[in-house]
């Protein structure tokens, strides 16, 4: 002989009601615990401050900056940067850094790319890149700026880093975020421009945008 047992529907709703009361709890507790472990975060963040990276221009030279065809440009230009991080407790990864050369709003150079890095805290890396362009075209009005340098005396080329880094606190990584460096270099230039490189060793500091 088998038993069969039935629960009134006061029983089930008693039940049910139970069962949303728990899930209720459980989700209230994830909540509280991604707000604390957000905070927490935020609070790290900041007291620690991370202060964007700041870079200079040790060396510009100029190799070859010249006309063929119509209004195509060749160039060759290699630079050195210095990149340094102020943070005393706060490393830095470098992903996808790009760098070209313009000239009065121009872009000079195709993109070169630099290979991704890790700077330690308070760390500085010396950073070269030899940026060419071939048969690029420019505006016509671009032999007619050169020479107007020539008689002011003085190149002024615009060197730009743009790129991606990333925040390393202890083993949290940050996510990746924008940065984007702007450089002058200032090249002596005379009547008749010269057969060797022209050079520019001052060194200068470069803007920084993160």
């Amino acid at each position: 002989m088998s038993l069969v047992s039935i629960e009134s529907p006061k029983h089930c709703a008693k039940k049910g009601l139970n069962v949303h009361k728990l899930s209720k709890k459980l989700f209230f507790a994830f909540s509280a615990f991604f707000t604390t472990l957000l905070s927490l975060i935020l609070i790290i963040w900041l007291i620690l401050r991370p202060t964007k990276p700041e870079f200079s221009l040790k060396e510009t030279d100029i190799y070859q900056l010249s006309l063929s065809g119509s209004n195509l440009l060749n160039s060759s230009i290699q630079l050195t940067l210095l990149s340094k991080n102020p943070n005393q407790k706060v490393g830095i990864y470098y992903d996808e850094l790009q760098v070209y050369a313009a000239y009065k709003g121009q872009q000079i150079t195709v993109d070169s790319p630099l290979p991704p890095f890790y700077q330690g805290h308070q760390d500085s890396n010396l950073l070269t890149a030899s940026l060419v362009g071939a048969g690029l075209p420019v505006a016509p009005s671009f032999n007619y700026e050169v020479g107007r340098d020539q008689t002011a005396g003085k190149l002024v080329l615009n060197l730009r880093v743009n790129g991606r880094i990333r925040w390393k606190v202890g083993t949290w990584v940050s996510g990746r975020y924008r940065i984007n460096v702007s450089c002058l270099a200032v090249l002596a230039l005379g009547s008749t421009l010269p057969t060797g490189p022209l050079r520019s060793t001052q060194g200068t500091a470069c803007s920084t945008a993160v």
